[in-house]
């Protein structure tokens, strides 16, 4: 049989054991100060991903089992269709032609998974794609067109200035004004608020994925890019009512989905240098190329109770190869939070009296 080359298995000597125990200790002593900075242990003042979700709890209540954001929601199940079109600007295999399974979650942003369906007008669309290669790609995306802050810190004060009054269990709106007029990028967000209407169904929605990212091509070349899915041939949706009830929205999208799949197409929006990849709330121009990748296809629906979305963490940061993070403060910011929130859900079990509610209030244990 054929041998390769043979290592150089000779001893080190002592210098070189010490200069290569050196490095190693230089490597552990780095990386346990980098885990003790994000984890808050070098500084009590600074922001940790408990800190947010603590944050969001105070806001929301606690709800064991649930998530902390994004608590009210649906599993749904399908395929991407790649459409061959974006691959040759990423060496992903989700874009190469042919079909990958994903598994996907429909929801309302907040931590109250009893909240009414018309309580907000944003809807959210969370998808995992997993490749024959084993690799996946995780996108959360909301029907937004921009982000409301830029970094983390923001973002965390927005949540102490929305903290609920005891008096009256809403926020203070002297609070709330004082904190979007020291924050000015919030104009375009409010803009899109002012019109902002919740429709009655999660179909009709397009979702962003707000972010922005990299896609790297087999040579090595880096564009910057957002997407986002739109919906194909589904009907038009009224405006959510009270009259709906507080549970419509599950309800829709089983009766079209009893009709056949639901589809989206997934667009890819190509930067260039002069456009931000670290401000979320601010759009790209709009003649900016876009380029059809394919089309998401949901085929059925589940309950998060039991479905196959319950104990995915849907990490924006968790990408294949071909895909790449931005310089997004946000980004690592929403993936430290996001495994702060699973490590408490997934530790308290379902929710307590799930089994024994009726099917029309009963508590879903949430992703």
């Amino acid at each position: 049989m054929q041998q390769g080359p043979q290592s150089d298995a000779r001893p080190l000597n002592a210098r070189q054991t010490c200069l290569r125990l050196g490095a190693i200790g230089a490597i552990l002593l780095f990386s346990g100060a980098a885990f003790a900075y994000v984890g808050g242990w070098l500084d009590p003042q600074r922001l940790t991903p408990a800190r947010v979700v603590d944050a969001l709890e105070a806001n929301s209540g606690v709800h064991a089992g649930f998530r902390r954001n994004h608590a009210k929601g649906v599993c749904v199940v399908g395929q991407f269709e790649s459409s061959g079109a974006a691959q040759a600007l990423s060496t992903a295999a989700v874009f190469a032609p042919g079909n990958t399974p994903v598994v996907g979650r429909l929801a309302l942003p907040g931590g109250n998974p009893y909240a009414p369906d018309s309580s907000v007008p944003i809807r959210s669309f969370a998808l995992q794609f997993t490749s024959p290669n084993g690799e996946q790609w995780r996108t959360g995306m909301n029907s937004m067109p921009v982000f409301p802050l830029n970094t983390p810190q923001a973002f965390y004060d927005q949540q102490l200035a929305a903290r609920p009054d005891p008096k009256t269990g809403k926020p203070d709106p002297r609070r709330m004004q004082a904190f979007f007029a020291a924050h000015p990028e919030t104009a375009p967000f409010l803009a899109w608020v002012k019109t902002a209407k919740p429709s009655a169904s999660y179909a009709t929605e397009s979702y962003y994925g707000l972010n922005a990212f990299y896609l790297v091509d087999a040579q090595g070349k880096r564009r910057p890019v957002r997407w986002r899915v739109e919906p194909l041939e589904a009907a038009a949706a009224p405006l959510a009512e009270p009259a709906h009830g507080a549970d419509y929205l599950q309800a829709d999208l089983q009766q079209r989905l009893a009709k056949g799949p639901l589809r989206w197409r997934l667009l890819v929006t190509l930067g260039t240098a002069d456009d931000s990849t670290r401000d979320a709330t601010r759009q790209w121009p709009a003649d900016r190329p876009t380029v059809n990748a394919g089309t998401v296809v949901i085929t059925r629906s589940a309950s998060q109770d039991e479905g196959p979305c319950r104990d995915v963490n849907y990490d924006p940061t968790l990408l294949p190869r071909g895909i790449a993070i931005s310089d997004d403060p946000l980004l690592p910011a929403r993936s430290a939070a996001y495994a702060a929130s699973y490590e408490r859900r997934t530790g308290e079990g379902p929710p307590p009296g799930a089994m024994a509610s009726s099917p029309s209030t009963r508590p879903e244990r949430a992703q």
